[in-house]
């Protein structure tokens, strides 16, 4: 009787990743940059904007109470939601242009998820030790110097990560109140809640998964390839130069060969300096790898390893596919300036901009009044005891300023419509500082009129801000009788 053997497993078991630190260019960017990211998004919430005695004074707030939205002079109000649309699409297109132009550039120092593991990396760091020592600590048994140093960094990842969903809430109310709120445990349950699951999946994302969140998590790695092309600048090894890897030694004598005679090897010196430092664990010089995020950490430790051997930087350098049909052939790439002003990069800028300039004609251009008329239909229209006709109008006045504001109430429309507000006398209705008044309206048309006498009529509400004297109107319908 045979035996078959069991079929190989497909999973493969995460092998950890510990990045060694390094010095360089790109580093210190990602330094400039985690630290500038960072400090918005932890301090935005404190800043103080005086919008007046009726309004908040907090410079960046989502009012989901209120539904609007407040970023220091700017006002976004739900019925503006495009103004979040155009945001996002320059969001995306601003995507599209720095990846056709420099890869994975968002990725490798502005995504968030990058500049949160960075944060856990380096507190990792100062705890347990730079790579070798931390290597040994996850391979040793546990001891009690090993469980200190456990305790010790996860209690500091939970204060990043109780920081982290701490300022998210701030956004979203009063930053001084809730914190005080918060401290004396008189917030409402849905703000620790909210602070609470923040906290998990940050530690989850930035101190746990950390390089798994952008390999199997984040759909930006499969649909990259379709942003690049032969003029993208990424980071990647001049293998043709690098290769054959090896450090300089002496050989053994062979035929044909001189006793002693050194090898003729390439700049590599295969000291797996690129490899140590890369926060994904892999190797750039296999070649351009979907894990790869264009951190160019590799950059600085390999420069850093050339200037100690005494040979030029730039093994592993920013390159475009047609920077090393050049370089191989012995002939001069391309300037930089050439691989990113180019037609792709061009039209994405272009929509960027279109969108950008017309989304701020938009902000500058939208009234200072505003309102919106629905007819009431149940029932049509009203016979009053003299045959006059009456509609009713459910008018929503929008004031946009910080005080209160009185509107005037006006028709456009053949002669002999009058209009009336629901209590209030005359046809001027104060609208409070900042909000919407929903004010009833009625329209008559005297009988035997032409207003009364037909089917149907239209005409136009004006409305004017007594104040500044800006003016807003909607067209609609009286109905009449008809014959």
């Amino acid at each position: 009787m045979s035996t078959s053997s069991p079929p190989p497993s497909l999973y493969a078991a995460r092998e950890p990743v510990f990045p060694r630190r390094v010095k360089g260019t790109f580093r210190n960017l990602k330094w400039l940059i985690m630290a500038v990211t960072l400090g918005i998004y932890y301090l935005a919430p404190w800043i103080r904007w005086d919008r007046g005695p009726n309004l908040p004074d907090q410079a960046i707030l989502v009012d989901l109470a209120s539904r609007r939205f407040f970023f220091f002079w700017i006002e976004i109000w739900p019925y503006e939601f495009y103004f979040v649309a155009g945001l996002l699409i320059m969001a995306g297109l601003g995507l599209f242009l720095f990846t056709s132009a420099l890869g994975r550039v968002w990725c490798g120092y502005t995504c968030p998820q990058t500049v949160w593991t960075d944060l856990f990396v380096l507190v990792e760091r100062w705890i347990e030790g730079d790579r070798n020592a931390r290597v040994r600590l996850w391979k040793q048994k546990w001891n009690a110097r090993k469980v200190r140093l456990r305790i010790v960094k996860y209690i500091a990842w939970v204060v990043i990560g109780m920081a982290t969903g701490g300022a998210w809430v701030f956004y979203f109310t009063d930053a001084p109140q809730l914190a005080v709120d918060l401290v004396t445990l008189n917030a409402h349950p849905v703000a620790y809640t909210t602070i609470a699951i923040l906290t998990g999946t940050t530690i989850l994302f930035g101190g746990i998964a950390r390089e798994q969140v952008c390999i199997y998590m984040c759909p930006w790695p499969r649909i990259q390839a379709a942003m690049m092309d032969e003029e993208t600048l990424t980071v990647a090894y001049r293998d043709w130069r690098g290769e054959p890897r090896g450090k300089p030694r002496k050989t053994a004598p062979h035929a044909g060969a001189d006793a002693g005679a050194e090898l003729i090897l390439g700049d590599c010196i295969d000291c797996m300096a690129c490899v140590n430092v890369c926060p994904m664990g892999i190797d750039i010089r296999e070649g351009q790898q979907m894990e790869c995020i264009t951190c160019a950490l590799c950059i600085d430790a390999c420069d850093d390893v050339m200037d100690r051997i005494g040979k030029p930087r730039g093994l592993i350098d920013y390159l475009a596919l047609t920077d090393e049909t050049a370089e191989r052939a012995g002939a001069v790439p391309k300037p930089v300036w050439q691989h990113v002003l180019r037609s792709r990069t061009m039209i994405y800028t272009a929509l960027w901009s279109a969108v950008g300039i017309g989304l701020v004609w938009a902000l500058f251009a939208r009234p200072q009044v505003d309102m919106t008329v629905a007819p009431v239909r149940n029932p049509t229209y009203v016979m009053l005891s003299d045959g006059a006709i009456r509609n009713t109008y459910e008018l929503r006045l929008r004031n946009k300023h910080g005080e209160p504001r009185p509107f005037q109430i006006s028709l456009t429309a053949a002669e002999g419509l009058q209009v009336g507000l629901e209590g209030v006398a005359g046809n001027t209705v104060m609208v409070p500082a900042d909000a919407v008044l929903q004010q009833r309206v009625y329209v008559v048309a005297p009988a035997r009129s032409a207003q009364a006498t037909t089917d149907s009529t239209g005409f136009r509400f004006w409305v004017e801000d007594a104040d500044s004297g800006h003016r807003a109107f909607k067209d609609t319908v009286f109905n009449g009788k008809g014959q």
